[in-house]
């Protein structure tokens, strides 16, 4: 059961982590790299209400059941594209920023696949759903 209904009790907040969503799923990255990057994040946080709705998202979008069950070990798996996995490796080293410290030789692979505005709009996508499964755990959602 939820703890608190936090988007009534903090709609303004709220809204705007909505609108960070929304100006994302008009981002060049495409929809279905920003849901796989929204699952990986789910996956890392634990977040399993996330996780249910970014893997129907991804389904929805025509992303392989293969691909999905393959996520959490991506990096054996060879499941993913290259601008993929260079997205899903920033994933993990943003979303374990405290250990990591995003390190340049994360860093430095995404140049090969995006360009900066993508860069920039990857890392807030990264950085929105940690706060989203963050919250969603926290309230036991």
């Amino acid at each position: 059961m939820m703890r608190i209904d936090y988007a009534k009790l903090s709609p303004k907040a709220y809204q705007g982590l909505i609108a960070c969503k929304n100006a994302l799923s008009e981002s060049s990255l495409g929809l279905s790299l920003v849901e796989l990057v929204y699952l990986r994040v789910a996956q890392l946080n634990g977040c399993a209400f996330c996780l249910q709705l970014h893997s129907k998202a991804l389904r929805g979008r025509g992303a392989s059941q293969e691909k999905l069950d393959a996520l959490a070990g991506w990096d054996v798996a060879e499941v993913l594209s290259p601008r993929e996995a260079a997205a899903i490796s920033w994933t993990e080293a943003v979303t374990g920023v405290a250990n990591s410290r995003a390190p340049d030789s994360v860093y430095q692979p995404l140049r090969e696949h995006f360009n900066d505005a993508e860069i920039s709009d990857l890392t807030f996508a990264i950085a929105l759903m940690n706060a989203f499964t963050r919250i969603a755990v926290a309230m036991r959602q």
